[in-house]
């Protein structure tokens, strides 16, 4: 588990535990344990430092394939009415990255992964993060859904349409099924297969960050565009 976040000039830094050893000189435990906003290296060059809290965690997590980005999950988060006694499921967990963040605004997230490889990973990733609101299953979505009176499912998949079934099957009324798409033909080919829902929107996230420095305010030359579809359908 992170304990602190130190930052000099560009470069941020992950310390758990016993010294940390960085490019600026070694900054010792005894110091990280006792400073409250500013350290200094043996070699005198001071960093910023504070508590980490669950996005430093997830940061550090193990990576494998492709995630859905926060700006796309925060978008799901604020447009499908979820909250602390929603249940969700989750279908295509890669390392996580979804069943997490949404696990820390609802009861409860379950996760179907057919890759083996992926499911041990995403394990190892929540008991790193210590999270106990999810419930992981080794299963096919493509083959059905055990799980009734869903508030919402996410599908990270390549063919999200296989499940468009069984999803109406489990989701309440009104409520929504969101899949993440690379490509506008997969958008397509699932809103034609969506008759048993009201396909409410798609939407493409842009994020472009700025540089504020004084009276220097501009946009910074690159900025996070396309990632993925986002596609709302909702439950009729």
């Amino acid at each position: 588990m992170i304990r602190k976040i130190l930052l000099r000039l560009d470069k941020k830094y992950y310390w758990t535990e016993g010294d940390l050893h960085t490019n600026y000189g070694v900054v010792k435990e005894k110091d990280l344990k006792e400073s409250k906003n500013v350290v200094k290296s043996h070699e005198d060059k001071e960093f910023l430092i504070f508590d980490a809290n669950f996005i430093d965690q997830l940061d550090k997590i193990k990576r494998g394939p492709a995630i859905m980005t926060p700006k796309d999950i925060g978008v799901i988060i604020t447009n499908t009415g979820i909250g602390k006694d929603s249940v969700v499921l989750d279908a295509g967990t890669g390392c996580g990255v979804t069943a997490s963040l949404l696990a820390r605004v609802v009861k409860k997230v379950i996760t179907y992964e057919v890759n083996k490889e992926f499911f041990n990973l995403a394990k190892k990733n929540f008991e790193f993060l210590e999270i106990k609101n999810v419930e992981q299953k080794n299963l096919d979505i493509y083959e059905g859904i055990n799980e009734k009176d869903l508030d919402l499912i996410t599908l990270d998949l390549p063919e999200p349409w296989r499940a468009l079934e069984h999803a109406n099957k489990s989701l309440k009324s009104g409520c929504f099924l969101v899949a993440y798409l690379p490509t506008i033909t997969q958008v397509s080919e699932l809103v034609s297969n969506s008759q048993n829902f009201l396909h409410e929107k798609t939407l493409e996230i842009l994020e472009r960050e700025w540089h504020v420095e004084g009276k220097k305010v501009r946009p910074k030359n690159q900025m996070l565009g396309h990632t993925g579809f986002l596609v709302f359908l909702r439950k009729i």
